[in-house]
């Protein structure tokens, strides 16, 4: 009998290790090197999409950058044709008119100082580089007829400024020397460009079906500010370049496009000003006049759409931690009809008019960015997969939840459940999103700087949470947090923590918390003013002084209208009491900041002063990281996994590790890279 209990028992783990074999968790490694879908485009056909596929680096092998983007095309049976790949960052993919071909941007070139324009052939061969202009060209939109192209750009820069520079005269003159970008037509015919000489910075553009005019964003200055709060759409001469009338958006606007017959213009604008986010959907006459919301009263956000004919539009929606795809009609503009709570998470559309089918980028909790295939009532599709291994990978279970906020609000998250749960509750890390006019959807929510399935699988409970002044819920909602800066918004993360310990997920003693940006200044906050609550905290390129953020970052009026609805000189005291440097010596947790030396945003000295406020006042561990080159957040491979390494080294050491002081600040890159290079030199 024993023995035939011990032959069952082995059979049984027999068994189980078979069905878990491939079944690893995800590594940082991992979730760092995914592909991703960029953008789509659908063929004027209607049966084929363009996309680009971000390609990370090789750690440890190829120079340091960002990913590579290649071009690939897929049919709608899911079979991809890669086009243009390798050490290349394809952009702005455009098809011609005749469907033959494709455009695109790139350089090709190691030495080139700017992209071309280049056009490859369905049919198959090399691409070919049919244009290269005085400076990079932005974006590019063929004309209706296929004879020209229409392109953003600016001039070429000022004459002998690389020469002068090596003499030494290399003075920046701040804000002033951002040169404007204008529309150019590019005919090509006889490949030669002309300048359309505009009232502003240009910056999107749509073409009328008839080639006789186009739509384009102008803002008065080149700054991110102006592109934020001051753009309006200007309808424009195709032959003359004379603007011809604007829309009189107000705002923050997004996606714009004609109407097929060049009646109307539709948008994705803002209810007024102080609307947090583009997030409405707008008809207009292509004249002017009174605009006309197409989905009223809408509790959440518009943020994509092409027309399906004259009179109909197809419009995305972000509603609550779902999407969705509906149609309009300019005959009676209707609500939006009961919430979803399902689905692919939509995040992109391309379509054409008079087609029933359009492509989309979308993801889903089991899977990055894909391509996916809409047809008119029917789910959606995936096309592609870009990484097959995830098959072979555990995923911790993730859904959406609900939780009520101290003074009753109804407020939503993303929650992702360790692998194993433990009695008492398990480490828990909040991640927090920045904006905050953004919001976490139920979709894929594992990045470098977020890792949530690599640490579910060790043993965290992870919450994702979409505290008031989100987007998703409407205008009204988003504004909640404005002129409350971090009391009732942050305050709904303490009670999330306290929700979740209260349902036996989440260990009150070992919280953490990350984010960046808003997030970042979340994760300060939380380290300081609410310091009782968290015992260790990781702020990425975080706000930490809402007066110095106002003189160093480049979107004060966008903090003025959306976010303060004040000025410092308003009331110094006020904006100084909810900044986590007021609030510095009171800081118990933990603190690691890191951040880019090139961040405009939210400038450098943000987490400087942090660090050094928390530094001198007190006797918590704090570390600063500083990434040389980078920006509102890594772009580049190898900082990416440098920063996912250090977020979870230091929520191990303060959550389930010793605590006490800092773990060493180095990491084994040179091991790893010294191992790398021997398994190389052993291959060949």
């Amino acid at each position: 009998m024993i023995a035939r209990r011990c032959t069952l028992r082995a059979l049984l783990l027999l068994l189980l290790s078979t069905a878990a074999l491939g079944q690893s968790p995800l590594t940082l490694e991992e979730i760092v090197l995914l592909k991703t879908v960029g953008a789509v485009q659908m063929n004027p056909a209607g049966d084929r999409i363009a996309y680009t596929l971000n390609v990370p680096r090789k750690l440890y092998v190829d120079e340091d950058g960002p990913s590579y983007t290649e071009l690939h095309v897929v049919n709608f049976q899911g079979n991809s044709i890669p086009y243009v790949t390798g050490k290349i960052a394809v952009d702005g993919i455009r098809w011609s008119q005749d469907g033959k071909s494709i455009y695109f941007l790139a350089k090709r070139d190691p030495e080139a100082t700017v992209n071309s324009l280049y056009r490859i052939a369905i049919a198959g061969g090399e691409a070919q580089e049919i244009f290269t202009h005085v400076s990079s060209i932005n974006a590019i939109f063929p004309s209706p007829d296929g004879k020209t192209i229409a392109f953003i750009a600016t001039d070429a820069p000022p004459a002998k400024t690389e020469e002068l520079a090596l003499k030494g005269f290399k003075a920046v003159i701040y804000e002033e020397a951002v040169q404007h970008a204008k529309v150019w037509m590019l005919d090509l015919g006889s490949m030669k460009a002309s300048a359309h000489e505009l009232p502003g910075h240009a910056s999107d553009f749509s073409w009328a079906a008839d080639g006789e005019r186009y739509a384009v964003a102008l803002a008065p200055t080149p700054l991110i500010d102006d592109s934020y709060t001051s753009r309006d759409i200007h309808v424009v001469d195709a032959r003359s370049g004379n603007v011809q009338n604007a829309m009189g958006s107000v705002g923050k606007l997004g996606h714009f496009e004609f109407s097929p017959d060049g009646d109307r213009i539709a948008y994705i604008g803002s209810v007024d000003i102080n609307d947090p986010s583009n997030g409405r959907l707008y008809v207009a006459s292509s004249n002017g006049g009174e605009r006309r919301d197409m989905v009223p009263n809408y509790l959440g956000h518009v943020t994509d759409f092409t027309w399906k004919d004259e009179v109909t539009l197809r419009w995305l929606g972000a509603r609550g931690v779902w999407t969705e795809w509906k149609t309009a009609s300019i005959r009676g503009a209707r609500e939006a009809g009961p919430a979803p709570a399902k689905g692919a998470i939509l995040r992109s559309v391309s379509a054409n008019p008079d087609q029933q089918v359009a492509a989309a980028v979308a993801d889903a909790p089991i899977h990055p960015r894909e391509v996916y295939l809409l047809r008119d009532g029917q789910v959606a599709k995936r096309l592609t997969n870009s990484n097959p291994f995830l098959a072979n990978r555990k995923l911790a279970r993730q859904t959406a939840i609900t939780y009520e906020a101290r003074d009753g609000l109804e407020l939503e998250a993303i929650l992702i459940e360790p692998f194993e749960k433990q009695a008492g509750g398990n480490p828990l890390v909040l991640f927090v999103h920045g904006g905050p006019e953004a919001h976490q959807y139920n979709g894929w929510v594992s990045t470098y700087a977020q890792p949530g399935q690599f640490m579910a699988a060790h043993s965290y409970t992870i919450a994702y949470p979409n505290y008031r002044g989100s987007t998703g819920r409407g205008v009204e909602f988003s504004k909640l947090g404005q002129h409350d800066y971090a009391e009732e918004e942050f305050d709904d993360l303490v009670d999330l923590k306290r929700h979740l310990v209260a349902e036996d997920l989440a260990d009150a003693a070992k919280t953490g918390i990350s984010g960046g940006s808003y997030g970042g200044y979340a994760s300060m906050w939380a380290a300081s003013a609410l310091t009782v609550e968290f015992a260790a905290s990781v702020a990425f390129v975080g706000i930490s002084n809402q007066l110095s953020k106002f003189g160093t970052g480049d979107i004060p009026y966008e903090m003025y209208h959306v976010h303060a609805r004040a000025w410092p000189w308003d009331d110094w005291m006020w904006m100084l009491r909810r900044s986590p440097v007021f609030h510095a010596g009171k800081t118990k947790t933990p603190l690691l900041i890191m951040g880019g030396d090139q961040d405009p945003r939210v400038h450098p000295s943000q987490s400087l002063e942090m660090y050094r406020f928390v530094k001198i006042r007190t006797d918590t561990p704090v570390r600063l990281v500083i990434y040389p080159g980078e920006v509102h957040g890594n772009r580049n491979t190898a900082a990416r996994y440098d920063y996912a390494l250090r977020l979870s080294r230091w929520m191990d050491h303060y959550l389930k590790g010793p605590g006490g002081a800092p773990p060493p600040y180095e990491l084994p890159h040179a091991e790893k890279l010294a191992a790398m290079t021997e398994d190389t030199t052993n291959s060949d």
